[in-house]
């Protein structure tokens, strides 16, 4: 960093003549004070390098010419006064010179003794066209004014030339360094061109420039404005704008670059399936983006004509009036004031509810329980069916097995019982009717010897 031109108020660690102008002389009795950061009353003077003076004195009134400086302890050295007793001195005034100033050098003879013919240079160069008596003025200050100064003239008869003085003209310090943008405040879309300008209030000299983009130590420029061309992702960030005119430096507050990516690629999502809407169903309708910067804004058309706002178009009870095409047009933009819109518009959506016919509906219904009433039909027809089947067979399986044989007859019982049949005297052959059958019966005993009751008697017919 450049340090910054001496202040006219003399600083705090110098020491200051008691004249206003340089470099200082005898005759005008000069008193030097040394100011520092040490501690007072440790000051140690030096006169030609050499010390001088009694020491820890903060003031020193000078008696003999020469370059004189002081020292405290860890504060080191002041700038050197220069003190002269020549015959014919050449003074400018003991501040900082800025362009664009008033300068007046005086050319001094000893003891204020009057000089005549009085000519004055710069690096040998006679400026005898800006003669005014024994004073040079310099309006206004250029750096160009810079250089060596030295005057000549004649005093008390005699010949004389001055000493030279350093002239030193400084640019005005610089201040008010402020950036602007075109598009206004940073704002810009992506791939478009951005430029920034850099502007200074206050401040003179030849101005030099540099560019800086936050985390990146790379210049990115040394001119007043830095342009940048296809504005990517990567050109988010903030900048800075420093300014340098080789005696002091200011920097500009940080400008946001915000690249914006327009909206694009809109399109709408219905839940249910717009093929399958029905009249009296609710409907949903949503639009997204596949790229954009936020805020996004939606806006809703039916048919052309806009009906709502918001990423959602909720459609309750649905009905034929909602019939017709759909779209949503989303919008972001560059600027609070908007002076850049970008739209993308989704494509058409056609929405036709199917009606409910009430004629058509009920005939549905009744064909739909008829069926499921012959389908029951049917399968208790089948369960009968199988059923049956089922007996069926059983009985045939029981027809074709032997039948068990006889159990043996217990005691008592009948084994068999022998009718026999008499012809009748006088009878036909051929008659069949059986009259006064004669039965015989054989008796077993049962258990235990005792006879069978009369209903334990089985037997057959022959």
């Amino acid at each position: 960093m450049v340090p910054p031109p001496p202040s006219p108020v003399p600083s705090p660690f110098q020491p200051r003549p008691s004249a206003s102008l340089r470099p200082a002389v005898l005759w005008d009795r000069v008193t030097l004070t040394c100011q520092g950061l040490g501690t007072a009353g440790a000051t140690t003077w030096y006169k030609d390098g050499q010390l001088w003076g009694q020491q820890g004195l903060d003031h020193l009134s000078v008696t003999e010419s020469g370059t004189y400086t002081c020292d405290r302890p860890g504060s080191g050295h002041s700038p050197p006064v220069r003190v002269l007793d020549d015959e014919l001195v050449l003074q400018v005034p003991a501040r900082a010179l800025l362009e664009g100033d008033t300068v007046t050098l005086r050319c001094r003879g000893r003891q204020d003794n009057p000089d005549t013919r009085v000519r004055f240079y710069q690096e040998e160069k006679d400026l005898w066209g800006s003669l005014r008596g024994t004073e040079l003025s310099l309006s206004p200050l250029q750096l160009h004014h810079s250089g060596h100064y030295s005057c000549s003239g004649l005093v008390r008869a005699f010949h004389s030339r001055s000493a030279a003085v350093t002239v030193t003209v400084h640019g005005v310090p610089l201040s008010g360094v402020s950036l602007s943008a075109q598009p206004p405040r940073g704002q810009v879309a992506l791939g478009d061109r951005l430029v920034l300008s850099c502007t200074v209030a206050a401040g003179s000299g030849p101005l030099s420039f540099s560019w800086h983009r936050k985390g990146s130590g790379a210049l990115l420029g040394t001119s007043p404005h830095l342009e940048l061309h296809h504005v990517g992702d990567k050109d988010n960030s903030q900048y800075r704008c420093r300014v340098t005119n080789g005696d002091s430096m200011a920097e500009s507050d940080p400008l946001n670059v915000t690249v914006l990516v327009p909206v694009a690629n809109a399109t709408i999502i219905p839940s249910p399936p717009s093929h399958q809407v029905r009249a009296g169903d609710p409907v949903t309708l949503r639009c997204s983006v596949q790229v954009g910067s936020a805020p996004v804004t939606f806006i809703w058309l039916h048919n052309g004509k806009e009906v709502a706002q918001g990423p959602l178009l909720e459609l309750r009870d649905i009905d034929v009036g909602h019939s017709g095409t759909y779209q949503c047009m989303a919008t972001n933009q560059l600027g609070q004031d908007g002076y850049r819109m970008f739209q993308a518009l989704s494509p058409d959506l056609a929405l036709e509810p199917t009606a409910w016919d009430t004629e058509k509906h009920r005939v549905t219904v009744a064909a739909g329980v008829s069926a499921a009433l012959l389908f029951l039909l049917l399968l208790v027809g089948v369960i009968v069916a199988w059923h049956r089947w089922h007996r069926l067979a059983a009985r045939k399986q029981q027809e074709r097995a032997p039948p068990d044989p006889p159990a043996p007859p217990e005691e008592g019982e009948v084994l068999y019982t022998h009718v026999v049949v008499t012809k009748r005297a006088g009878a036909s052959p051929r008659a069949t009717t059986l009259q006064h059958p004669q039965v015989t019966n054989a008796e077993l005993r049962g258990p235990q010897g005792r006879p069978r009751e009369p209903g334990d008697i089985y037997g057959n017919v022959l």
